[in-house]
């Protein structure tokens, strides 16, 4: 349900809104957890942001980026600089600048299935807020894992009530390589999840990709947990272009 200064609302914004944005609402409105806004541009702004990160994971499904552990990644050195903690922004180098080339080179770039949700959090965010602003709130970028800036604020809560754009874990129990002990993916709406190294998949054919990589022996399946993650869409709204 979504309650909009105190009462519950039926109908959509009358602004134009994209298809995915409106399935989104459809998704806020249906569910039984309520979601708060105490102005539309807060409900505007959650639409716009969560598209943004459906758009982001599909984006990045394109490019050529691989998928590798920490001791075998790389970043383009001419934006990032390797550290024991991750990769470090370098000096003098734009946030905004840094984030768009992980899309535009993606051959430069090695990493794993949680860095990918962060890099497609940034970029997503880069889309839906002020230019000058994101430059400013992340000009100190340490990428690596879930290690994330302070506003981005990412906030994860059991539930399964899950709306497009949110980030959602499959669990491999019985995983033979560490890596694959699961899948941090982008829920895209229709029963369709992308994760970085399997794709874009259903629920269930993301199941079976994680059961192939199983340990010899196995007799657990993969599963989605019944949890998931979302961004502070409130506090990010007044950041909003």
């Amino acid at each position: 349900m979504i309650i909009m200064m105190g009462t519950l609302l039926s109908d959509p914004p009358a602004s134009t809104l994209s298809d995915i944005e409106k399935k989104i609402y459809e998704e806020l409105q249906k569910s039984e957890l309520p979601h708060y806004f105490s102005s539309w541009k807060q409900l505007n702004f959650e639409l716009l942001l969560r598209k943004n990160i459906i758009d982001a994971a599909r984006r990045l499904a394109k490019v050529p980026v691989e998928f590798n552990i920490f001791e075998e990644s790389r970043f383009n050195p001419r934006f990032w600089t390797k550290t024991i903690h991750g990769y470090q922004l370098n000096p003098n180098v734009l946030p905004s600048k840094a984030i768009e080339d992980i899309y535009e080179n993606g051959h430069e770039y090695a990493f794993e299935c949680s860095t990918a949700i962060v890099i497609i959090y940034y970029y997503a965010v880069l889309r839906s807020i002020n230019l000058n602003l994101f430059n400013r709130l992340f000009r100190n970028l340490l990428v690596w894992d879930w290690s994330y800036d302070e506003d981005l604020r990412i906030i994860t809560k059991a539930g399964t009530e899950f709306i497009p754009g949110d980030v959602l874990y499959f669990h491999n129990p019985d995983h033979q390589e560490p890596q694959w002990i699961g899948e941090n993916t982008v829920y895209l709406g229709d029963n369709l999840y992308y994760g970085h190294g399997t794709g874009i998949r259903t629920k269930e054919d993301m199941i079976r990709a994680l059961n192939t990589l199983r340990k010899p022996g196995a007799t657990r399946s993969a599963y989605l947990l019944s949890q998931y993650s979302r961004l502070d869409f409130n506090y990010l709204s007044q950041f909003a272009i």
